[in-house]
């Protein structure tokens, strides 16, 4: 009996067995890259980021001109190293890309054109919530032929998301609140993030599920207490006048002047844990600020 374990024990771990299994993974591979595109051109900040991150060398060969806008993206080191273009139809022609990565509200124009013309486009639709995300990260991985890079990145964003949800403790009362008023609910992108963070959101209270543009009366009449704001853009805009009314500068018991960049959570990308790392700290403060 002993010889029969023994002899199953020699069968299971054969070097025969071994090799023809990493042979196996390294021919799928290699097939799996022979069909990967290899003149990938982007045209929409969210698909910017994910081929930045995902892309083999020398796969993805331009990338839209709002990537090196720090205003807007969270990775302008990396865009500075790529061709840009402006999303032109005749522009993207001329690179000769194998493969278009375009986002749903991308010019219509430009894609049709595009695929009259024969070549590829892939639309990613926007990330609206948190758990979105990793389904984003494999889209576009798989459509690049880079699955395996793909789940590396999607494990670690998701095993990072987990860790900072094990909120304890009081939720304080927090509004996003930027020009014109507008803020997110929990049903949206941001919002999720404000909630991931530890924070009750003001607008969900409202009525504002999604979001919405808030009257500034009502949120003095919520007294949050916290209003986040994203910084402000170079120039003068009178759309941000109301971030200065003397009305919030004079709410007691509300924190003010937080903000967190509008580049981490426009995209939905592993950086909008940044954010959410932001706001947690915070909200950190403010329980202890509390005791």
């Amino acid at each position: 009996m002993a010889r029969r374990a023994a002899a199953c024990i020699s069968v299971s771990v054969r070097p025969s067995k071994l090799i023809s299994l990493l042979a196996a993974l390294v021919l799928s591979s290699a097939a799996a890259w022979a069909d990967a595109p290899r003149r990938v051109v982007s045209l929409n900040l969210c698909t910017d980021q994910l081929a930045m991150l995902l892309a083999a060398p020398g796969q993805l060969k331009s990338v839209s001109y709002i990537s090196r806008d720090k205003r807007a993206s969270a990775m302008t080191a990396e865009a500075a190293h790529f061709p840009i273009n402006h999303g032109g139809a005749e522009e993207i022609y001329l690179l000769n890309p194998d493969l278009v990565l375009a986002g749903t509200y991308s010019s219509r124009a430009t894609v049709n054109m595009l695929r009259r013309l024969g070549i590829p486009v892939h639309i990613m639709a926007p990330a609206l919530t948190l758990d979105a995300i990793p389904e984003r990260i494999s889209e576009i991985g798989r459509v690049l032929g880079r699955d395996a890079t793909a789940a590396k990145i999607r494990a670690q964003f998701e095993s990072d998301l987990a860790e900072l949800r094990k909120i304890d403790g009081p939720r304080p009362r927090a509004a996003i609140y930027n020009a014109n008023g507008w803020t997110p609910g929990e049903n949206s992108l941001p919002g999720q993030i404000l909630k991931t963070a530890g924070f009750t959101n003001v607008a969900t209270q409202a009525g504002f599920a999604y979001g919405g543009e808030m009257p500034l009366e009502l949120l003095i009449m919520a007294q949050p207490d916290l209003i986040v704001s994203a910084p402000a853009y170079d120039g003068h805009s009178r759309a941000e006048d109301i971030l200065d009314h003397p009305a919030l500068r004079a709410l007691t018991g509300t924190a003010t002047g937080e903000s967190v960049a509008d580049n981490t959570w426009i995209c939905g990308t592993p950086h909008v844990l940044d954010a959410v790392r932001r706001l947690a700290k915070a909200r950190r403060a403010l329980l202890a600020k509390a005791d």
